[in-house]
């Protein structure tokens, strides 16, 4: 009787049942009508001292609550929609994980290039220039044609970075290479590679160091776009004393491999935005993969003189990345740019597209050697940046700008 008087509400509530959330459960049996749609199953009663509940597996759940309200609901297992964004949740991480690591891994693409360097013979010239028009083309998707239209404005942060991009390092990598009596090969290298633009894991540093991200995407676009011009022109003019540079051939390949495919990039995020947003989670750790393979080849093609002089190649490229971030820095403030901004503008100087250098030294320079500094630089450029990262990401700016 009790039984039935728990299955009527009571207006004050019937304290004789109350709900236990952790009874537990008696599985129904199967019934020849059990997938019927005109007859349902029938539902099990399992009374406990402490508790009502009224189940069936796959049916409706009746519940006596605990102000005698009898509720109905349809319990749906949603096992198969929760294991879905479980692995695509997986996914991500894994994907932040390794971009955020991609020091390490660039670092041991070279390491791996130098002792060994078969494990690179399968890549070829023309997986250089792909792997780049995939770095290229994800960097796109990261703007809109009003970033493009914002970078070519030239602000006074943008012009201030941009002008810095292309006279501090590209006189830096001129007089390292004097300073330390570079051979013409790696001084072409280290020259060609400090005329080059900033590098797209300068967005992912600045982020890290609580930098102005939107003004170092603007920035990479302006200096990325002008490329096509600045890049073979001061290549030309600087590295011209020691090697010959085809200056219009330069101009030509930074077309293809540059501004072609990020304004294709750009173009894909203003009118398909439905696929950048399906293939953006995949380009950051294709980025990272690409990079270190196209700097692993590069060690891997000169190992053995790398193993005969690399110390004079590591050193020159440390100090042109160091009197990037630092004259970055310095400078930036010298015009009167807060210290966020100038936080930003150094690692947008310090920080090059060393793979654009690889490609370039690949098809328009004859000795492989020259190849070596643009390799070497991507790895400087990432461990230095990721440090300075580290720091100022701890240290707020004690001021910012009215």
């Amino acid at each position: 009787m009790q039984a039935l008087l728990a299955c009527f509400p009571h207006p004050h509530g019937n304290p004789l049942f109350k709900f236990n959330s952790q009874s537990q459960r008696l599985n129904s049996l199967p019934t020849l009508f059990s997938t019927s749609k005109f007859f349902p199953p029938q539902p099990q009663i399992f009374l406990h001292p402490s508790s009502f509940v009224l189940n069936t597996p796959k049916s409706p759940t009746i519940r006596a609550p605990k102000h005698g309200q009898v509720r109905c609901g349809i319990s749906s297992n949603g096992n198969s929609s929760n294991e879905k964004k479980g692995v695509k949740e997986w996914f991500e991480v894994c994907g932040e994980a390794l971009s955020n690591a991609f020091p390490l891994w660039v670092t041991l693409g070279c390491v791996l290039g130098l002792v060994r360097p078969n494990c690179f013979s399968w890549v070829t010239p023309r997986l250089n220039i792909v792997g780049l028009t995939i770095i290229m083309v994800g960097m796109g998707m990261t703007l809109t044609l009003d970033d493009l239209r914002g970078a070519l404005s030239m602000n006074k942060e943008v012009l201030s970075g941009f002008v810095l991009q292309y006279s501090v390092m590209p006189l830096s990598g001129f007089f390292v290479s004097k300073l330390l009596n570079l051979p013409s090969h790696y001084a072409a290298g280290l020259i060609l590679v400090a005329c080059c633009p900033g590098g797209t894991a300068s967005n992912l540093v600045t982020y890290l160091a609580r930098g102005n991200v939107a003004l170092s995407v603007i920035m990479t676009a302006a200096s990325t776009l002008t490329a096509v011009v600045m890049t073979p022109l001061l290549t030309a003019k600087l590295a011209g004393k020691y090697v010959a540079v085809d200056g219009s051939g330069l101009l030509i390949s930074t077309l293809q491999v540059v501004l072609l495919p990020v304004l294709a990039g750009a173009l894909l995020n203003q009118y398909f935005q439905p696929l950048v947003k399906l293939v953006s989670r995949l380009m950051p750790p294709m980025a990272v993969a690409t990079v270190a393979i196209l700097c692993g080849n590069a060690i891997a093609q000169s190992s053995s003189a790398i193993l005969m002089s690399g110390g004079q190649v590591i050193l020159a490229s440390s100090l042109l990345h160091a009197s990037g971030f630092f004259f970055g820095y310095i400078l930036a403030r010298m015009l009167g740019l807060d210290v966020t901004t100038s936080r930003t503008i150094s690692i947008e100087v310090g920080m090059q597209n060393s793979v654009l250098g690889i490609v370039l030294a690949t098809q328009h320079f004859g000795d492989p050697l020259t190849v070596v500094p643009c390799a070497i630089s991507s790895v400087c450029h990432n461990i230095f940046g990721s440090i300075l990262a580290g720091v100022w990401r701890h240290s707020a700016p004690t001021e910012k700008k009215d």
